[in-house]
Formats: C-alpha cells, structure tokens, sequence
C-alpha cells in the first residue's frame, strides 16, 4: 500500500478506515433519517476496511517461511536520529498468529455490533478501527519503545468501548481497566528505560543478545517490573479482578476483542521480553509463576461455577485457561511453549465465540442472568448446536483446538514438573463441570417462561459470525501441523536462547501421533 511494506500497510489500513469515517460521515443523532444513514453508512466502511486487513494479512501466512529462525516482512526506518530507536516492524511465527487472529475477529465484532450498538456508531467503529491498528502495532513492533506506545495506545479505545457503550457500571469498570493496566505498564517502562541506558538500543533483537549477560540480581528486578505490566495483561491471579468487570459491563463486542486478542498481549510480552532478555531470572522465578498459574486455574475454575451471569462465568474461564499458557510458557521445553501459543489462539477463537454466543441471547432478552434461560434448544436448535460445539471446545474435547494445546501444555508441564501438570489437569474437570452446568441450565429443560416462547433462532448474519471460528477450531483441532510448522522454529530459538534445549526434542510428526492427530 502506498509503497510500504506489508506490516506498515496493515498498521495504516485500519487507521485510513477510522480517518474516512471520522471526516465523511455526520455524527447526527440516529432517530433522524440523516443519523440512521451515517450510522449505516459508518458499518459498510468499518465492514470493508476490517475485511480488507484481513485479506491484506492472509499473504503473511502464505509467503512465512516455516525454515526460519529470525524475523521476517522487516521493516525498518530511522525514527529518533542518532538515539537508536527507530520504527522496526517483524514477525515470527508467535507474532504471525497473533496478527492473523486480530484481522480475523474484527470483522466478526463489527457484524456482531450491526444492530446491537444503537447510539454513536460512527465513533464507535471509529474506536475499533484504530484499536485494531495498535493490536497490529504490539505484535509487529521490533522496538521496545515503538511496543509501549502500541501497548499503551490500545488502552484509550478500549476505555472508551467499554465506558461509553457498555452496560449500567460501565464507567467503573472502564477506569478499573484502564488504571490497572496503565500503573503496571509504567514499570514496564522503567525497564525499557534502564536497558536502553545500559545498551544504548531499543531494538529487541539487540536487546535479546545483549541483556542475558546482566547479572541476576539487576535481571530479577527488570523480571519483576515486566512481571507488573504483563501479569495484569494476561491476567493472573491476583491482578485478574478487572476482567470479570469489564467483560461484564463492556457490549459483546467489546468482549469478543477483549478475550480474544487483549489478553493475549500479557503472554506475548513473556514470550517476547521476559524469557529471552531475562533468561536467568526466568528460570529463578518460575516457582512463582506455576504458583499462580495453578491458583489461576483452580479458583477462578471454583468462582465460575457459582457465577449468576454468563458473562462473568466465561470471564472466570478465560483466566483459567491462560493459566495453561502462562504454565507452558514457564515449562522451558518445546512442547508446553508450543502448546501455550496454541491455547492462545484456541482461547481467542473458543472465548470469542461463546461471548458472541451469549450476545445472541442478549439481544434477543436483554439480560445476561442464566436463571432467566432454560429450554433455547426447542426455539433454537442451531443456536444449541453451535453453543454445544463451542461449549465442547472449551472443555477441551480431542478433536477441537482446546484439546491439541491444553494437551501439548499438560506434556511439557509434565516434563518439567510433575507435581504441577496434575494439579494443573484437575483444571480441567473443573472447567468441565461449569461450562456444562452452563449448557444445561441455558439450554435444556422445559421452556416455560414466556418470553422464551418466540425467541428466534439464528439469523443468517449470526450464521455467518460462527461459520470461520467453527472452522479454524476444527481445523487446529484435527490438523494443527500448519500451526505448529509456522511455530516450532521460533519456539526452538526461544529454547535455546533461555540456554534451557532439552535433548532428544520431538519432532512435529511425533507430537502429532502422540495427540492421535
């Protein structure tokens, strides 16, 4: 686009959307003729802007070569003269599916956002557009300081999603989300800072080589000042309590990019800073971390099942389940790192689409409360069919993409600790046993509450939302070799940089047979 490179293009692209809308389309009042025509207007061009980054971002994954180690689609132009800190764009194959992920569920939240946001649509997809741009920017950015400015930018539109357009508490939980995240991150920064003195760069891969060699005792306080803006990201216990709040308050859009890709930054930052630039106090620190990941998995598990609103309870679950990534992340062996990126992208398919799942029903009843369900699947029987589905895929049944990375993540964990990888699995039948109780209790039974009695099954708009997440948990879930191909190298060199290569490593065609895949 205009010349530039494929990342910048992807970066511009949502913003020259947002910019479109912003100067073209009016801001009047929908209950006038002229408000409802740039409303709709407004959803054709965020439509067609968010599918065509998509489009866009679909030759990465057909031109990424699964051979190499390094990054690839480099960008690099002089930012700050003579200061070492320059616009550096790049991806691997962690960063690839993470961008892959961003394009594809935009477009999903704005078909999902088509009639449930009735007031400022213009400026609502004018914020999605430009918090695509940022997402895109945190998963390509190859300098530090370029990565804090994405990381942080991301915050503002997410805080006006959520505090405009979100429900009753909204503004509470709009600026619980932004404070928690914005205070962490400040001592993310001081991190950068110190480094950047230290080695006179920003660029992370000059910074990867150069930081190991710190002493331990500056590489655990730099570990613990990352630890603060990254753990409030993913979130772990006991940094998590915004989540179940904004989730709860924010439109179902916001939901979707929210567990979606949100979270997924948290994990990124470890796999991208923590680990490789601070290998020793990676290892020194990662009782903590199998600590908390584990007290992640089971609480959050316990406090899903006693949750009133559907959308809380699948806030819970989110926790829980990037409590398995950030478990084989720390596991240092290929199999739970692989296994970690997997369940990122299951988890931001699965979560994705059971929010929407619970946005089907709310905007048909307009309450999130599960004692106010019971019997949708003799009104709904396609609704039931692919809430059963998605409710299946978050259990981690084999076949589905849950399945091939909480796996992958149990085996390293295994590996590296036993102890951990059976309390971890506990998890499991726990999660089991609340998204089933949800199921049940919205799904099956005798439907006697009368407003239930005319409710509509899916449209061919909701239709058509299910149909690509569906379909990439099945393909991950049967055939995840295009995944782990595109992964394993940059997996391998993260291995050996942390100076943790085990020996004797599996290759992919034997982790595939041991999953029965």
């Amino acid at each position: 686009m205009f010349g530039l490179g494929i990342l910048t293009s992807l970066i511009l692209l949502p913003l020259l959307g947002a910019l479109s809308i912003f100067i073209f389309v009016r801001s009047d009042d929908e209950a006038t003729e002229v408000g409802k025509t740039g409303a709709i207007t407004a959803k054709k061009v965020a439509l067609a802007t968010s599918l065509a980054t998509f489009f866009l971002s679909i030759p990465l994954w057909q031109h990424f070569n699964s051979a190499a180690e390094g990054f690839q689609f480099v960008e690099k132009y002089e930012w700050f003269a003579g200061k070492n800190i320059n616009y550096y764009l790049g991806i691997d194959g962690i960063s690839l599916f993470m961008v892959l992920l961003t394009t594809l569920l935009l477009p999903i939240c704005v078909l999902a956002s088509w009639t449930s946001v009735n007031k400022r649509m213009r400026e609502f997809m004018i914020c999605f557009l430009i918090l695509e741009s940022f997402v895109i920017g945190v998963f390509c950015a190859l300098d530090a300081m370029l990565f804090y400015l994405f990381f942080e930018g991301m915050l503002i539109p997410m805080f006006m999603i959520i505090g405009i357009w979100g429900g009753d508490r909204r503004v509470y939980a709009a600026y619980k989300f932004f404070l928690y995240t914005l205070l962490g991150s400040v001592l993310f920064l001081v991190a950068i800072l110190y480094m950047y003195i230290k080695f006179g760069t920003m660029e992370i891969p000059q910074l990867i080589a150069q930081a190991p060699n710190l002493d331990l005792f500056t590489q655990k306080w730099l570990w613990l000042a990352m630890l603060a803006s990254f753990a409030v990201k993913v979130p772990m216990w006991p940094v998590h309590t915004w989540l179940p709040d904004a989730h709860v308050q924010a439109p179902t859009a916001g939901s979707v990019i929210l567990a979606g890709v949100l979270l997924k930054m948290g994990a990124y930052g470890f796999l991208r800073f923590s680990i490789p630039m601070l290998p020793d106090a990676s290892h020194y620190f990662t009782p903590l971390i199998y600590t908390l990941s584990i007290i992640a998995i089971i609480y959050t598990s316990l406090v899903a099942l006693v949750q009133e609103d559907m959308k809380k309870l699948i806030a819970y679950s989110s926790i829980a389940h990037m409590g398995f990534v950030t478990l084989g992340i720390f596991s240092f062996n290929i199999q739970g790192l692989e296994g970690a990126v997997l369940q990122m992208i299951s988890h931001g398919l699965v979560a994705g689409a059971l929010f929407l799942c619970v946005g089907v029903v709310y905007d048909r009843i307009h309450t999130r409360e599960i004692a106010r369900y019971g019997g949708l699947v003799n009104r709904m029987p396609r609704y039931a069919a692919v809430f059963l589905f998605l409710t299946m895929a978050s259990v981690g049944l084999p076949g589905t993409s849950g399945f091939v990375g909480e796996f992958l993540v149990l085996l390293g964990a295994f590996k590296a600790n036993p102890t951990v990888a059976l309390l971890a699995a506990s998890g499991m039948v726990l999660g089991a046993a609340y998204a089933l109780w949800l199921y049940r209790k919205v799904v099956f039974g005798e439907l006697v509450k009368e407003d239930l009695k005319d409710i509509l099954d899916l449209s061919g708009r909701e239709k058509l939302i299910f149909a690509p997440l569906i379909i990439l948990v099945l393909w991950m879930g049967i055939y995840p070799r295009p995944f782990l191909s595109a992964i394993e190298p940059a997996l391998q060199n993260l291995i050996k940089q942390t100076h943790a290569v085990a020996k004797d490593q599996p290759s992919i065609d034997e982790k595939l047979m041991v999953t029965g895949k």
